[in-house]
């Protein structure tokens, strides 16, 4: 696993890569993430309005008697506070996706993120242990990556392209992709493609074994 710190992009030979391919390796999918889906379901924008909508009602009902300058004033600045902050929140969500770009080759995986200090994290597919999809009812997803052996990247370098919750041993993740399904079937034949000699099974994967299984809702890609 290599990982490339540089602050702009116009060094890359071609977009998310910091070097062009080389012979034999070729593109399979390129992508980023939805914007609108990171400020859902990461800033979590929705529901921090809701929050602050339901406190500003119980300030409102709080101060209901006041007079009309004492009423509005504090009214006002929370108002102004509340869409300050969501603003930004939502502001950090649409940075995060325009400045990432995931690529997925048939022999690696190059994940090019951050906002102000750029990190480009290539994982080859043959050091890869597995792979989960979670699909969205929106039709985006992420896909988790687990690295094999005692290769591990620290949680803070990657988040928000990190596995939820995932902080004893982090995962690099794709977030909000658009049709995070058919991006995890060609991840999985690029995988069986370097990893010929394992076998390769197809269905709900659940213990550590040498295999890979995928299916409409989840998928793992295991390998020894």
């Amino acid at each position: 696993m290599n990982v490339n710190p540089h602050h702009e992009h116009e060094f890359e030979a071609a977009p998310g890569l910091p070097e062009a391919l080389p012979a034999g390796e070729r593109l399979l999918w390129q992508g980023s993430p939805d914007w609108k889906q990171m400020a859902l379901h990461v800033f979590r924008v929705r529901t921090l309005a809701i929050y602050f909508a339901v406190m500003i009602i119980l300030q409102a009902a709080y101060l209901l008697g006041e007079s009309q300058p004492k009423l509005l004033v504090p009214l006002a600045t929370s108002v102004a506070l509340s869409l300050t902050a969501l603003g930004l929140l939502t502001w950090l969500a649409w940075l995060t996706a325009r400045t990432a770009l995931y690529t997925l080759t048939n022999k690696r995986v190059v994940m090019r993120i951050g906002i102000v200090l750029t990190l480009t994290f290539n994982l080859p597919l043959r050091m890869l242990a597995g792979a989960s999809v979670k699909p969205t009812k929106d039709g985006f997803g992420d896909i988790a990556l687990k690295l094999a052996g005692d290769d591990h990247i620290a949680w803070l370098n990657i988040w928000p392209h990190a596995k939820p919750w995932a902080l004893k041993n982090p995962e690099p993740c794709m977030r909000f992709i658009p049709d995070a399904v058919r991006v995890g079937e060609r991840l999985v034949q690029a995988w069986r493609e370097v990893n010929p000699a394992v076998p390769v099974m197809f269905g709900d994967i659940i213990d550590e074994q040498p295999t890979m299984g995928m299916n409409n809702r989840h998928t793992e890609a295991l390998s020894t």
